[in-house]
């Protein structure tokens, strides 16, 4: 190599890293153990990589913000007699703890981001 080339080597080695992030696409190959593939031959085990709340399933709370909603009817339960219906408030209902189910799954097609020095990988989110 000639002294330009050096340079221009160099030059481009510099740009590369001084990218924080490279965005790459995997496919999810398992899911216990979690492994994705990427370039068709880069095998990423859970070590690898940090999933975000996108590609997880997690619990969360929600809510039902309707003011015009005073009470609402429900049927009997195991501690009413059968046929009777109660009047329970709508803050009763109000908040509710829910599970979305968005785990990987096999066969999905994933967006991930490299990170610096190509040590992790965040899996953003499915394609």
């Amino acid at each position: 190599m000639n002294m330009i080339e050096i340079i221009k080597q160099a030059a481009i080695d510099a740009v590369k890293q001084s990218s924080p992030v490279n965005v790459v696409f995997g496919t999810v190959k398992s899911v216990s153990p979690l492994r994705i593939v990427i370039d068709q031959k880069l095998p990423l085990g859970e070590e690898d990589l940090i999933l975000t709340s996108n590609v997880k399933d997690r619990k969360t709370k929600i809510s039902f913000d309707n003011p015009s909603i005073k009470n609402v009817i429900k049927p009997y339960d195991m501690q009413d007699a059968p046929g009777s219906n109660y009047k329970i408030s709508f803050q009763e209902l109000a908040r509710n703890e829910i599970t979305i189910y968005d785990g990987l799954k096999a066969g999905e097609q994933v967006i991930l981001l490299r990170t610096q020095g190509g040590q992790k990988y965040i899996v953003l989110d499915r394609m």
